[in-house]
């Protein structure tokens, strides 16, 4: 489980503060930069499995990694949206 966190946790921060970034400077174009952010985060997931080189539970990491920075980004989506 340590490995899964620790591979699962920095791709969320990264769409995190992605999000956080596009709310700030880039508000009202929002919804062309949050699949932006979206794909960074995928890469970023894809870079991290890369360099652990491990097979046992890479779907479930992957899936984690990259459904929590979907998650995030429909959060942040909904909420400038609001805005």
């Amino acid at each position: 489980m340590a490995w899964s966190l620790r591979s699962v946790v920095p791709v969320w921060v990264v769409a995190l503060i992605g999000a956080v970034v596009v709310g700030v400077l880039a508000a009202s174009a929002s919804l062309t930069w949050l699949p932006i952010v979206l794909a960074v985060s995928v890469l970023v997931t894809m870079a991290i499995q890369l360099a652990l080189q491990r097979k046992e539970g890479l779907v479930t990491r992957m899936m984690a990694s990259i459904g929590g920075a979907l998650v995030i980004c429909a959060v942040a989506t909904g909420i400038l949206a609001l805005v």
